[in-house]
């Protein structure tokens, strides 16, 4: 078998697995894999795209495999490799069914210091199963992810041929749905739906009459039950009363519902049953839960009064700010996705400042929302995004909301090649040049004023629209609510940045201020 032949072999492996997207980043030792892509999106079995930085690669492929599009990124040997370490790694931990496939030098150069040659069989770790290809070897076999497919091979490495494939089709098992488990009522309870959750979280919350602290990316903040203000309840008198939480999906935004989790008294019902293990202690696991009837809702009803009262005073506040906030901007944004939008969350500050802005959406409209809550990292954010809204060509707008820092961390997702398919996405970046999230922990307290700009707020000073003409990226900048949300209300087509001027030297006075607001 040759190089060809074996490239070939993986390609087709993966169509019949149900990858539709193929990112692929340059290189030699690659070419075989490069060159059966090409002809497999020929064929019309999938779609290219590439990409010159194989870790905006790995994130584009994650972004587009997060909304539903199965996808696989495919570079070469070397340091290439170690690039798509950070989205590997939040496909595992967010349990995306990324495949990374990767050219390597035949098995007989390894150890021999040749050139591009390292040990890429378990470079992902112990957490990335991988299967080592050989010429000769058993075919690939490609299931669930995230899988790591390591291909030797050998010169020659450029075809003599094209290929042309056909579409096979196969048979591929149904998802056997687990069967709810029953749950009493009585103990004063919450549903906490953390990231990709689901509605089952939304549907036991109104059936049992529960209130319903959803994070943004949870899937589940829509409907009657949601409280937009939990955060700012946990730590009072409220939250000291819960006796159960209901959790699913994988909560990571806020401090007070890690303190909950954590407590003692409070019994933990996780209904993630197998997932990956949790920080807190779980009384019991279920794959599913149902409830007979409901509770009184003398409960329900304490929690939304004090979260009217709460978001009553804090919209106030915000609104008597003189210049524009960060929360201003994440309200916006949330107030911009329309039934059936996309919208993609940057870490650090943007996604809980949303957080604590978006009300709930109707059920049924379909929005998305997604973000890499894995890890939480800032890594690869512009490509995620890009990579989702590509993933989602039926929606009506996709917007995407992330920081500076986080921004700059990925700005080279913007070099796309003049063949490469292009979203309509809305990319605003909240800038107040640093790192404001630091301030408001404790290395942002006034004793360590005297580090914390270098070793935190990392001013940067960068002109994002000289950084946004270098990739012919249209750029509009903003420094008032109102002209946010014109430029939100009328979007150019293609990626767009919308930047959004905020400061950051009151930030931790601003969140002291809303800390401190009671029902």
């Amino acid at each position: 078998m040759t190089s060809t032949d074996l490239a070939r072999a993986v390609v087709t492996a993966l169509v019949e697995a149900g990858v539709t997207e193929l990112v692929v980043a340059p290189g030699s030792r690659n070419a075989p894999l490069s060159f059966a892509a090409y002809d497999a999106a020929e064929a019309g079995l999938v779609r290219l795209h590439t990409r010159i930085d194989e870790r905006s690669a790995g994130f584009l492929a994650l972004g587009l495999t997060k909304v539903g599009a199965r996808a696989a990124v495919v570079c070469t040997s070397g340091t290439a490799v170690a690039n798509l370490h950070p989205a590997l790694l939040e496909a595992v931990h967010s349990a995306v069914p990324l495949v990374a496939v990767t050219a390597d030098r035949p098995e007989r150069l390894r150890g021999t210091s040749a050139n591009q040659t390292t040990e890429q069989v378990g470079v992902f770790g112990w957490l990335v199963p991988v299967v080592d290809l050989a010429d000769g070897g058993p075919p690939p076999v490609v299931g669930d992810g995230p899988l790591h497919l390591n291909v030797q091979l050998d010169e020659p490495l450029v075809p003599t041929d094209r290929w042309h494939p056909e579409a096979r089709v196969v048979d591929r098992p149904e998802r056997v749905r687990p069967i709810p488990e029953n749950l009493e009522l009585g103990p004063r309870t919450v549903v906490v739906a953390g990231d990709d959750a689901g509605p089952g979280a939304r549907v036991l919350a109104e059936q049992a009459g529960w209130p319903l602290l959803a994070e943004p990316s949870s899937g589940a903040r829509n409907g009657a039950n949601v409280v937009r203000c939990y955060r700012l309840l946990l730590d009072g008198e409220l939250g000291q009363q819960v006796e159960r939480v209901v959790v699913a999906g994988h909560p990571t935004l806020s401090r007070p519902v890690t303190r909950l989790l954590s407590r003692a008294d409070v019994e933990v019902v996780d209904l993630t049953a197998g997932g990956l293990p949790r920080p807190f202690a779980v009384a019991r696991e279920l794959a599913g839960a149902r409830v007979e009837g409901s509770d009184p809702p003398a409960w329900l009803d304490r929690w939304h009064e004090a979260d009217r009262s709460l978001a009553r005073q804090l919209d106030a506040l915000l609104a008597a700010e003189p210049a524009l906030t960060p929360y201003a901007v994440a309200g916006a944004v949330s107030r911009a996705v329309p039934a059936g939008g996309l919208l993609v969350l940057g870490a650090s500050s943007p996604v809980r400042d949303l957080d604590l802005m978006a009300t709930g959406y109707p059920v049924g409209e379909r929005r998305k929302v997604v973000a890499n809550r894995g890890l939480s990292g800032i890594d690869g954010t512009v490509s995620a995004a890009i990579g989702a809204a590509l993933g989602r060509p039926q929606g009506p707008r996709n917007l995407a909301l992330m920081g500076d820092v986080t921004f700059l961390h990925d700005s080279n997702g913007l070099v796309l090649g003049p063949e490469e398919p292009r979203p309509d996405l809305t990319i605003v970046v909240v800038n107040d040049d640093g790192g404001s999230i630091f301030s408001m922990l404790e290395q942002g307290a006034p004793e360590h004023a005297h580090a914390f700009e270098r070793l935190f707020g990392t001013p940067h000073g960068v002109d994002l629209a000289s950084l946004c003409a270098a990739t012919r990226t249209p750029h509009w900048r903003v420094d008032g609510l109102a002209e946010l949300e014109h430029a939100l209300a009328n979007p150019n087509g293609g990626i767009e940045v919308v930047e959004a001027m905020v400061g950051r030297k009151d930030r931790r006075s601003l969140d002291e201020r809303i800390r401190g607001l009671t029902p």
